[in-house]
């Protein structure tokens, strides 16, 4: 759908998901060709995020809060570790899992990414249309309602 078609089609007509599904192709899209200066794309970022939030994470756990599988995770962390953003060391309480931190030049990339984010939040967001923190909590409020929804049908499956 081009955006001229967006533009003259009835929102009530379309369903959120493919709405949300837009906006994210369309971040994704402009944060490639953003990142392409640090030779890393948008999963990539993605995987940072994750690990900035918890030093030393398991790849494991990466898989499972990125929803991505391991072997995907494992060639784009050997990736990051390769372009010396983040080291990996074997885990000592599991020596089958492998912890992640973020070096200090994966810092400096995360923090120049997030500052390229919030430019295009703020040109997104620069009319009084709805404020972004609205956005945001509303957002939250739905992913945290999809994930229950999820994890309740999953529950009902293994009964």
């Amino acid at each position: 759908m081009s955006c001229k078609d967006l533009k003259d089609v009835d929102a009530s007509t379309l369903p959120i998901g493919k709405l949300i599904a837009i906006i994210s192709k369309g971040q994704t899209i402009y944060m490639n060709r953003k990142l392409d200066e640090f030779g890393i794309n948008s999963t990539q970022l993605h995987l940072l995020f994750e690990i900035s939030n918890q030093d030393d994470i398991n790849q494991e756990k990466i898989a499972s809060r990125c929803n991505i599988n391991k072997g995907a995770v494992a060639r784009s962390i050997k990736k990051l570790e390769d372009k010396g953003l983040v080291i990996r060391q074997i885990d000592s309480t599991n020596r089958r899992q492998n912890k992640v931190s973020l070096t200090e030049n994966g810092k400096d990339i995360l923090d120049k990414s997030v500052k390229m984010i919030k430019e295009w939040e703020d040109e997104i967001f620069n009319n009084d249309l709805i404020k972004k923190e609205d956005m945001q909590n509303a957002l939250k409020e739905i992913a945290v309602r999809i994930m229950e929804i999820n994890e309740r049908e999953a529950e009902n499956e293994q009964k």
